[in-house]
Order: structure tokens, then C-alpha cells, then sequence
């Protein structure tokens, strides 16, 4: 076939995308209507595919290498969980992000098991689809479960502290926690460093507060 070497050229000159859109509209099976199309009509269907196989690709690899704790995306939330998941809230956080290019920050409060670091993945996952950059180095930043059982070491208020003045009104951060933000200031320890801390973050934040019964028990019960 004359379009064999086409295809072959295609290829090698890594035009995957266009390879592939140009081996459909070659097959007669998967080509109805494209004869009504003009030369730059198909043309530019070809092109379309090669740049959204570029553009999938590209994100695929930024997804890698950001290394999310868990496979998540906005799609698969499950609202039939009686979690305090509230639908429009999280479609207005979804929505183009537009908290990541506010540089708001967002809070998700609730016991152990409920979701918070599922949650905040899928929302970091969405977050990259709109094209907002996140790098693996900035990954532990963005992503904390803080406050812990335990205070936080002196260390542990300086290394945050840091993390926030870097952060403040730049870029935006998602925080899990069990403990209420009410306790946060007591948990931190340092009462100077906890208004620092807390002064940037918490009045530009979104709060989500979950609750119910951990949704690891539930998936152990259906596989007993």
C-alpha cells in the first residue's frame, strides 16, 4: 500500500498522534464522512491528533514525575460515602482550579481512614490537568498530614514556618489533619511561631471537614 510508507515516515519523524489520525481516515471502515471534508478539514484532524497525543503524553510523564501517594482523580470521588463530602463545594475547588491561581489553600479535616490523603491527590491530579506546575521536590510541601498525634519538634516549627513564608500568597498548599484547626495553634507548641505559621495559612484557606467511619475497615469487611 502507498500509505505504508507514509505511516513508516510518520513514525520515525515521531509523529505518533498524526500516525495514528492518518491510519484512521486510510481505513475505509472508520472513515464515514470524511469525504465530504476539504483537504485542510482533514489536514487539520491530523494535526489536532498529533497535538492531543502530545499533550497526553506531557502530562502522563508530569504525573510520573510528580509521584502521587495514590492514583486519584476528581472523577472517581465517591459521593455515596457518607463522608461530609459537600458536591458543589469540591466542583467550585475543581472548576479550572482557580484556588491554585488565587494561591489559596485548602484544609481537609476529619479521623483517620475518611479519605483526606486520597482527596488531596485527586485534587493535585486535577490540578496538573489544568496546568498548573507541581515538581516532586515541592510534592512534602504540598501535601502534609500535619498536625500529627504529637507536638512539633522546634525543628519541625522552623522547617514549616519556612515553608509557609516560601509559599505565602505564591503558591498554594493542601493540608490534612485530624485535629481541628481550633487546635492547631496548641499543637504547633510555640505560641509566636504559631501565629506566624497560622497567619499564613489560614486566612486565605478553604476548610472541607470529613467524618465517618474509615473507609479501610469497609473495604476489609467486603473482602472478608
Amino acid at each position: 500500500m502507498l500509505n505504508q510508507p507514509t505511516l513508516q515516515k510518520l513514525q520515525t519523524l515521531r509523529l505518533h498522534g498524526m500516525a495514528e489520525a492518518f491510519r484512521v481516515q486510510s481505513d475505509p471502515a472508520q472513515r464515514d464522512g470524511l469525504a465530504d471534508l476539504s483537504f485542510e478539514e482533514r489536514f487539520a484532524l491530523l494535526v489536532d491528533q498529533e497535538w492531543t497525543w502530545r499533550q497526553n503524553r506531557a502530562l502522563a510523564r508530569r504525573l510520573s514525575q510528580a509521584k502521587f501517594r495514590y492514583r486519584a482523580s476528581v472523577e472517581d470521588i465517591d459521593f455515596r460515602t457518607a463522608r461530609g463530602l459537600d458536591r458543589s463545594l469540591l466542583r467550585s475547588w475543581t472548576q479550572n482550579s482557580a484556588w491554585v491561581a488565587e494561591h489559596q489553600n485548602i484544609f481537609l479535616l476529619g479521623p483517620c481512614g475518611v479519605g483526606k490523603s486520597w482527596l488531596a491527590c485527586a485534587l493535585g491530579e486535577k490540578a496538573f490537568r489544568d496546568g498548573f506546575p507541581l515538581s516532586s521536590s515541592a510534592l512534602p510541601e504540598c501535601f502534609a498530614t500535619w498536625p500529627g498525634p504529637a507536638p512539633l519538634a522546634a525543628s519541625e516549627r522552623r522547617d514549616f514556618l519556612e515553608i509557609c513564608e516560601d509559599r505565602y500568597q505564591t503558591r498554594s498548599t493542601i493540608l490534612t489533619s485530624q485535629l481541628p484547626v481550633a487546635k492547631w495553634h496548641e499543637q504547633i507548641g510555640d505560641p509566636t511561631l504559631a501565629d506566624s505559621i497560622l497567619d499564613r495559612l489560614v486566612h486565605n484557606a478553604h476548610r472541607l471537614e470529613m467524618h465517618g467511619e474509615s473507609m479501610r475497615k469497609e473495604r476489609n469487611g467486603k473482602k472478608a
